[in-house]
């Protein structure tokens, strides 16, 4: 389940070349793609903040909440890191973290601060069935009844990979083969068009280029209040 970076290209494209407001190159293109993705991903966070405080519609595949956790659900997964430096570092495709896993259960997160309150007292402190950790600069520590440093897991939102439209150097036509197609959820292919024709209004200095995807944004928004 993805967008096609290839379809996106040539629509972005085909618009320029109707309103004959000239052309983006490859670099150009991934550049702003990649952007719009980053863009339309935030977007995601606060858009749930938004929504989350509004009253819910009963309508099944309706509910905004609904279909902006299922959109985020695809960025949802599981990894490890290795402990070194007397530190778990954090996942390198880290946007948000949930939860840190120890043999199966999720670990209690405290304050650094609390940490030293917690292990004062025989009735907090942590043990292998029941451990903690602090999230520091560095890094993570996980606390048993000693430093935890193996069978540590993390589940968390990562950040989409780039998305990239190659070309083969001999023909010069499309490579799917090395090329990463957005991640974002399908529905938000339109948005993503939208959004990579603003940045183009930019890049070309054509303020109607970027009207032309903010006229188009503004009726999306306008349909998601409706």
């Amino acid at each position: 389940m993805a967008i096609s970076i290839n379809t996106v290209y040539q629509r972005v494209l085909a618009i320029l070349n109707k309103e004959q407001r000239g052309y983006l190159t490859p670099q150009e293109f991934n550049y702003m793609a990649n952007q719009a993705q980053l863009d339309i991903f935030e977007q995601y966070f606060y858009d749930l903040n938004q929504f989350s405080r509004l009253p819910g519609n009963s309508t099944e595949y309706s509910d905004m909440v609904d279909i902006l956790e299922e959109k985020i659900s695809i960025f949802e997964t599981t990894g490890s890191t290795t402990y070194a430096n007397n530190y778990w570092p954090e996942p390198t495709d880290l946007y948000r973290l949930g939860s840190v896993i120890y043999n199966g259960s999720e670990v209690e997160h405290v304050n650094k601060n609390e940490y030293l309150y917690i292990t004062l007292s025989p009735l907090s402190k942590p043990t292998n069935d029941f451990p903690i950790y602090t999230r520091e600069s560095s890094g993570i520590k996980v606390y048993g009844a000693a430093e935890i440093t193996s069978g540590v897991t993390f589940q968390y939102i990562k950040n989409p990979a780039n998305a990239s439209w190659a070309f083969d150097n001999t023909t010069g036509l499309y490579d799917g083969s090395n090329s990463t197609d957005f991640e974002l959820h399908p529905s938000d292919e339109t948005e993503v068009v939208i959004k990579v024709l603003q940045l183009a209004g930019v890049i070309i200095k054509d303020p109607s280029i970027y009207q032309i995807g903010s006229t188009e944004e503004a009726k999306d928004v306008q349909q998601e209040k409706a």
